[in-house]
């Protein structure tokens, strides 16, 4: 049996959330955790996953506020480091009206970019029956081998790979190199999280399912969920493609988290059911529910911290 059922590798960072303006009319910035393999933890912990995280913050105030914010909801923060002499990366997020968000980063460097291959820990991955991980972790030379040494050792003890690239352009040094790594992802993950505009970006391709066969044309990936925010989602499996919409919210404030809310619904879904014989209704089901709690986390500002509970997802299928 092994100890966890998630361990995920990569950033956590400050996102300094927009939340209204001061008297003098400037903008209001709360500081939030977050880092998408953080916040796909934190769903997954609210579900009862057992999880733990492999990064790097810096030693300062807002690296201690992010080691307690894990241990709140119930990420083993065990390989947690933390960097003496470089700051913990923060960003902010910029929200539009309709919800959607830019961002700007502060990483030049971030201690999330200093995890080294040395402090990979080997049996630590071997002990998970999931490992998890993202891009942003792969922008630079000396984290990049870390998180390709921790693939390795993930693959090599049998785990299931989760993969979810999480494209953010501004902090790669060209495109050209974002897509190198994340077609390097792709040779190892069994779950591919991608969302419209990455496949789209990735592939060439226009439509959604002729981006998936692209993707399935060179790799073997059991599991491909394609997340189309207003427009729901899809999972494609064994040659079937199945969407559901989504669960548009009038209070909705902004996206921030709703992918990896989704992507952690979707682990947990893979961690109760397994992986090889899922059925039309697995798959309804299992969007469903991602796609419901998603819809939720679009109401809170920040993610990690305000997960909604399975009792909160429940209530929004049946009112549905």
């Amino acid at each position: 049996m092994k100890k966890y059922d998630v361990v995920a590798l990569g950033e956590l960072l400050i996102d300094f959330t927009e939340n209204g303006k001061s008297e003098q009319g400037n903008s209001l910035f709360e500081a939030n955790p977050g880092g998408a393999p953080c916040n796909v933890l934190a769903m997954l912990s609210k579900l009862g996953s057992k999880s733990a995280f492999i990064g790097k913050v810096g030693k300062d105030n807002f690296g201690k506020q992010l080691k307690n914010a894990l241990e709140e909801v119930g990420i083993d923060t065990t390989y947690l480091y933390m960097d003496d002499e470089v700051h913990t990366t923060l960003a902010l997020v910029h929200t539009y009206a309709d919800g959607d968000r830019d961002f700007s980063f502060y990483r030049n460097p971030g201690a999330d970019m200093m995890l080294t291959e040395e402090e990979i820990p080997e049996d630590f991955i071997r002990n998970t029956k999931i490992f998890h991980f993202g891009t942003l972790s792969m922008t630079h030379e000396g984290v990049r081998l870390a998180t390709k040494k921790a693939l390795d050792v993930a693959k090599k003890s049998g785990c299931l790979i989760s993969f979810d690239p999480n494209l953010r352009p501004p902090l790669w040094d060209s495109l050209e190199n974002a897509k190198e790594q994340v077609l390097y992802g792709l040779q190892y993950c069994d779950i591919l999280k991608i969302s419209d505009n990455e496949i789209q970006w990735l592939t060439g391709e226009e439509d959604y399912t002729d981006g998936v066969n692209w993707i399935l044309d060179r790799y073997e990936i059991q599991l491909i969920l394609v997340s189309m925010g207003k427009e729901g989602s899809r999972a494609y499996y064994k040659g079937n493609m199945v969407e559901v919409s989504p669960f548009l919210q009038k209070n909705t404030i902004e996206t921030t988290g709703a992918g990896d809310t989704f992507g952690g619904c979707i682990l947990h879904y893979i961690l109760e059911h397994g992986l090889e014989n899922l059925t039309e209704d697995n798959m309804l089901e299992m969007l469903r529910f991602a796609n419901a709690a998603a819809a939720l986390i679009t109401t809170k500002k920040g993610a990690l911290r305000v997960m909604p509970s399975r009792e909160e997802i429940t209530r929004i299928l049946e009112d549905k």
